[in-house]
């Protein structure tokens, strides 16, 4: 599976366009978030996805969990949004 990371900064058009180009190959994807910021543009790109792919009758899922991840030694805890195409 795939992992797309997502930062404040990301752009939700682009993070819907590469999610959209990896649910087309494959079946899932996991999207990682760390911080407020960064989960509302995380939420925001699987939105405008999920109309980027409804005309070809796919409807995407998403599985919401928590992950702890090591960035530079130090332990934080993300947001995995787990995204399937039904």
């Amino acid at each position: 599976m795939e992992i797309l990371k997502v930062a404040s900064t990301s752009s939700p058009n682009k993070v819907a366009g590469a999610l959209a180009g990896v649910l087309r190959d494959s079946s899932r994807v996991e999207l990682q978030a760390i911080g407020a910021g960064a989960v509302n543009q995380g939420v925001k790109a699987i939105a405008i996805a999920r109309g980027y792919m409804a005309p070809s009758g796919i409807d995407l899922i998403c599985i919401p969990a928590f992950i702890d991840l090591k960035i530079d030694g130090v332990e934080r805890t993300a947001i995995k949004l787990i995204i399937e195409g039904k």
